[in-house]
């Protein structure tokens, strides 16, 4: 019997009852039916403390008093991390997404990118330097579809090359999984030789298209379907968790980022739309207005 915890202030990372009805029932149980100690707190209070974690940056030792502690929470966040980065919860919430915007469960196209971002002084594993973004600590390496939802992370040392990393991130997509993919969109970086071999011999039903920014561009020069990596790169920077790599094992850096692509999800699953724009239509009276003051 899950013991019922006290009234609260609510925070704004909390989950509305429309949310929490669509996830509760992706979520993993206990591994084993075996009859033992009840359990005690309520899922729903361990996803919206984990959000928590997740938007305001803090440290589990330093979590609010009226939410949950460190221990019931990172228990069942470990569970669900060793059930890989979002597991059966991450899958079907991106099947449910494309479905809900009219698209076919599984993707035909993807793209690949690998950003990189700092570590604590603290270290932890995998961690070396990017010399081409300039930065000491971790890569992402992600596959996503064009709505920018994530098929595959794999978290590495930087000092590791995107097209050396390709072929583990890839080797995690099953041709089964997702049997309508054809397309994979790289840049520039993933014209690897061994990475064009390992494709040949494992997914030669995959093409991998890479795109090279136009000659003469200066600056930031977005690349045709690969511009929504980049947004959601910056989406999910927005969580203070995620300015920098706090997490000392590599899977737990990337269980905690699935759950920001989660909230993405789950947002556009029960959240209205917003209205599209439309530029303001040229009135008769907007007319004569300019025609005076150009007189």
């Amino acid at each position: 019997m899950v013991k019922e915890q006290p009234a609260r202030k609510p925070y704004p990372s909390d989950l509305p009852d429309a949310p929490w009805t669509l996830l509760e029932p992706l979520l993993p149980t206990a591994h084993t039916p075996r009859a033992g100690r009840p359990r005690e707190v309520d899922r729903r209070d361990i996803v919206q403390t984990l959000w928590y974690l997740k938007r305001r940056g803090c440290q589990e030792e330093r979590l609010p008093h009226d939410v949950l502690p460190k221990s019931p929470v990172y228990d069942d966040c470990a569970r669900w991390r060793d059930d890989g980065p979002g597991g059966r919860l991450l899958e079907a919430l991106r099947a449910q997404t494309r479905r809900h915007v009219g698209r076919e469960p599984t993707p035909r196209a993807a793209c690949l990118d690998s950003p990189s971002g700092k570590t604590t002084a603290m270290g932890g594993a995998a961690r070396g330097s990017d010399g081409g973004q300039q930065v000491k600590g971790r890569t992402r390496h992600l596959v996503v579809n064009t709505l920018g939802l994530w098929i595959v992370v794999l978290i590495t040392s930087a000092g590791l090359a995107e097209g050396v990393a390709a072929p583990q991130r890839l080797q995690r997509m099953e041709p089964n999984d997702v049997p309508r993919l054809a397309t994979i969109c790289a840049d520039h970086t993933y014209h690897h030789h061994a990475l064009h071999t390992w494709m040949s011999d494992h997914r030669p039903t995959w093409c991998l298209e890479v795109k090279t920014r136009p000659e003469g561009s200066k600056g930031v020069t977005p690349l045709e379907k690969r511009g929504v990596v980049a947004r959601i790169n910056a989406w999910t920077g927005r969580s203070r968790r995620h300015r920098q790599d706090d997490e000392r094992p590599p899977e737990s850096s990337a269980a905690m980022r699935s759950l920001s692509n989660m909230q993405l999800m789950r947002r556009r699953l029960t959240s209205h739309r917003r209205p599209a724009f439309h530029d303001r239509s040229v009135t008769t009276d907007s007319l004569n207005l300019a025609s005076c003051i150009s007189g």
